[in-house]
This record gives C-alpha cells, sequence and structure tokens, in this order.
C-alpha cells in the first residue's frame, strides 16, 4: 500500500535563504495533518525539534509519521565531505531515535551554490556538468556519506536529483547512480526536478526502478519552464514564477506514474512537494488541492 506525506518546503521551510518568514513547526505539522497526510520530512536541521523525544510527541500528537530529512552536500568537493558525513549522521541520529529504522535519510547535491548551474537550472549543457575526476569524487561522497549513515543508525539514504545542483538532467542521474553502490544509495525520484531537468518522468521510473525506493510527487508547470528558459531566469526566479504548481495543473502525468508504480509494486511513501515560497500563496489551501487531486487518481 501506497502511503502519502508532504514536507515543510511546501509551506516554504528550505535550505535556501531566501525572502520573507516560512510558517513555524507547529503550524507546518498542523496543516499537513489538516490536509490530509499521514507523514512529514523533518526540514531544515532546527525547524523541528532536535531532542527525539520532543520530536516524536510532537509528531504522536498529530499522528504524523517522519519519513526522511534533506542533507545537502557539495559532493565535487572532497573537503566538504567530512562535513556532509557529520551532518547526515547526527541528522540520521534524530530519525533513528524517533522512528526506528523507517526513515531515509535524503542526500543531495548542494544546491543553489554553484552560480553558472543556478542560472541555468532547467537548460543545462553537458559543458556544464562534472568533469570525470569530479565525477569520481562525487560518487565516492555520495557512497561515503551513505555508509557512514547506515553503519551508524541503520537508516538508508537516497539520492535526491535537484536543478540549480550538479545532478539535475537524467544523464547526470544516469551517471551519479552507474558510479554509486546499488546496496547503499538508492534514488528518489522527484517527479518535478526531473521533469524540468529535461525528462520524463515515467521514463526515470522505469529506467531505474530497482534504485528508486522514496518518491516526490511535484509537478513542473510548462508555460512556466518555456518563459524560464526564454528569459534567463534563474532557479529561484523560475520557483518565484510556479514552475512547480500545484498538482494536475502542470505536464506531469501523475496517474501514469500512479500506474506504473502499481506495476512495479511499489509500498514505500510517496512525498508531496511543492515549494510555496513564503507570499507565493496559501500552503494550506495548496496542500489540500493536491491531497484531493491524489484522491482522483486513487491515491
Amino acid at each position: 500500500m501506497i502511503h502519502i506525506g508532504n514536507a515543510p518546503c511546501s509551506w516554504g521551510v528550505l535550505e535556501f535563504d531566501i525572502e520573507g518568514k516560512a510558517a513555524g513547526c507547529a503550524q507546518v505539522l498542523d496543516e499537513i495533518q489538516q490536509s490530509g497526510y499521514s507523514g512529514t520530512e523533518l526540514g531544515d536541521w532546527g525547524f523541528m525539534p532536535t531532542d527525539p523525544t520532543q520530536l516524536r510527541a510532537e509528531l504522536d500528537a498529530r499522528h504524523l509519521i517522519l519519513l526522511s530529512a534533506f542533507v545537502p552536500v557539495l559532493l565535487k568537493n572532497p573537503a566538504a565531505h567530512a562535513d556532509g558525513i557529520q551532518n547526515a549522521v547526527r541528522t540520521a541520529r534524530l530519525l533513528a531515535g524517533v522512528q526506528g529504522q523507517a526513515p531515509f535519510i535524503v542526500l543531495a547535491d548542494d544546491n543553489g551554490k554553484d552560480p553558472v548551474r543556478t542560472r541555468c537550472a532547467g537548460r543545462v549543457t553537458p559543458e556544464m556538468g562534472l568533469s570525470e575526476a569530479e565525477w569520481q569524487t562525487a560518487a565516492a561522497g555520495a557512497n561515503a556519506v551513505a555508509k557512514a549513515v547506515y553503519e551508524e543508525t541503520g537508516l538508508r539514504t537516497v539520492f535526491h536529483h535537484h536543478c540549480a545542483g550538479y545532478i539535475e538532467t537524467p544523464d547526470e542521474v544516469d551517471q551519479l547512480l552507474a558510479r554509486t553502490d546499488p546496496k547503499l544509495v538508492g534514488l528518489v525520484l522527484d517527479t518535478g526536478h526531473y521533469r524540468f531537468g529535461g525528462g520524463d518522468p515515467l521514463d526515470g521510473l522505469r529506467r531505474h526502478a530497482e534504485r528508486i525506493w522514496h518518491v516526490h510527487f511535484k509537478d513542473c508547470q510548462p508555460e512556466v519552464a518555456a518563459r524560464s528558459r526564454e528569459l534567463g531566469w534563474d532557479y529561484f526566479e523560475s520557483v518565484r514564477n510556479g514552475v512547480f504548481c500545484e498538482l494536475g495543473k502542470g505536464e506531469v502525468d501523475f496517474a501514469a506514474v500512479k500506474t506504473e508504480l502499481d506495476r512495479m509494486n511499489y509500498s514505500g511513501w510517496i512525498v508531496v512537494e511543492q515549494d510555496v515560497l513564503p507570499g507565493m500563496g496559501v500552503p494550506l489551501a495548496s496542500a489540500t488541492r493536491n491531497r484531493e487531486f491524489l484522491h482522483s487518481i486513487g491515491l
């Protein structure tokens, strides 16, 4: 059975420094429950309580499951790996202390830091990619993070391809997966990032079925994506202009994705993510409409 969660990023709680004030932890957890979801991601370190007992009490009060936590690491830089491992293990210990063996560490490249990749998100060309040596370093870093997390906590790690980072396009996802240990590193397929990065989410699902341990449902609005490419918006401008729209209002065929997940006998979680930045809209209303849309396709 597939379960449905949501994430603090749908309330504007993101790993980036952004304008405006996002909702607080209590409001986000209340509204995740109110809008019909049964699980949540952790959000930035410190957004939710970092004491396992306190965090478990907050979640239990709302009948929510803790699913995962996003950990960005600048993988092409070997000097960043040690801190990345430390942060991932610290986060994994919190997850394990709250939820036992269920959650994932969601590892990603440290997005939005490289000016070229940030400026060209959604229209990356091969010459903007990693060199062979950088690929080797990045893959070694991902393996090292996942190995440390598993050995210290028993939790598994899934890699999140992400626009404005170095693993964005379908080819880059292929490269990362080919170079990492399939026993250590799975994939969280994010439908919106895969589409904005130039891929067909259904194709990505089929290509990487054996590595997909976790799924994010995010839509991609084609007219906004086209304007982003035409006008040269950077990643943050694209998000502010609604490139990641409400589910069913973009071009991702979620009904087909759901059918493929059923064919795969996928029984994990789907996490809805919309990136509603402060001032963009009413997160509770969007989250409720997103949940109603998923009901309409049998989820």
